[in-house]
């Protein structure tokens, strides 16, 4: 499964981690870490690298390590919510454009990291090197975003609309990539249906609970959720977006409760 344990780490956490000021157990994360095939050592690697992102803080309690999220990591959290369950519920016919330009500095290419991570989750598209669009109106993300960074020297924002003059439609289809999202909405679709619930320990509901968010949650680095007048929605959208809601509600209990269990020491 993922790639990326620390990754896989944080959406764990931010499916299951309730309240999100609670510790969670080191070994109890290690022993979930491993029913998607990541070895402890690779476990404790990246919830070492995740304290040293800041996105976890580690707090000893004798012998135990537990680990708490930071407020960083709570700010990310509450973003991401707020986007992977939205996307695809209101799309706007004529929405406002936000175009973004910076000129971050090499020192600071740790900000220009982050920030291009989350400009792409908030369904930016790069038109070139340092210039960015979304076609929502992204003013407040974007500026606490800069804020956060310390970038907002370094950069400019604009909101406007596109000209009808040029055919803007093709533009886009530069900027994303909207035949691999197609393609990736089916996967998903393919992947998830026909998933029964009903029948699954807790264990198993923990597991596919947060392969579903785990895959479910790279749409918004990928649908910028462009307006049906430019281009048609993509075929699967609505189905995956749906599949989605009600999987992840109905493994809700159990998965929970494997979650709670798992984090007793």
């Amino acid at each position: 499964m993922p790639e990326a344990p620390q990754d896989l780490v944080m959406t764990l956490l931010g499916a299951h981690l309730r309240p999100r000021d609670r510790q969670a157990w080191s070994g109890g994360l290690v022993e979930l870490l491993g029913g998607f095939g990541i070895s402890e050592g690779a476990a404790r690697v990246a919830l070492t690298r995740l304290v040293r992102r800041e996105l976890l803080a580690k707090v000893k309690d004798g012998r135990l390590v537990h680990y708490t999220v930071t407020p960083r990591s709570a700010a990310v959290f509450e973003e991401g919510d707020t986007r992977i369950f939205q996307l695809g519920r209101e799309v706007p016919e004529t929405p406002q454009w936000t175009v973004l330009w910076h000129a971050i500095p090499e020192e600071e290419k740790v900000a220009r990291t982050r920030l291009v991570r989350r400009l792409r989750f908030l369904g930016f598209g790069p038109v070139q090197d340092g210039t960015w669009i979304a076609p929502h109106d992204r003013e407040r993300e974007v500026a606490s975003l800069l804020k956060e960074q310390g970038v907002e020297r370094h950069a400019g924002l604009l909101l406007g609309s596109p000209a009808g003059s040029l055919d803007f439609s093709s533009f886009v289809s530069r900027v994303w990539d909207l035949d691999d999202l197609a393609a990736r909405y089916r996967a998903f679709v393919d992947e998830f249906s026909g998933c029964d619930p009903a029948d699954l320990t807790g264990r198993a509901a923990l597991l596919l609970r947060t392969r579903l968010a785990h895959q479910f949650r790279q749409f918004p680095f990928l649908d910028p959720e462009l307006p049906a007048c430019l281009v048609p929605p993509p075929a699967h959208r609505a189905q995956a977006v749906r599949l989605f809601h009600d999987l992840y509600t109905a493994l809700a209990p159990a998965a929970m409760r494997h979650f709670d269990e798992v984090m007793q020491p």
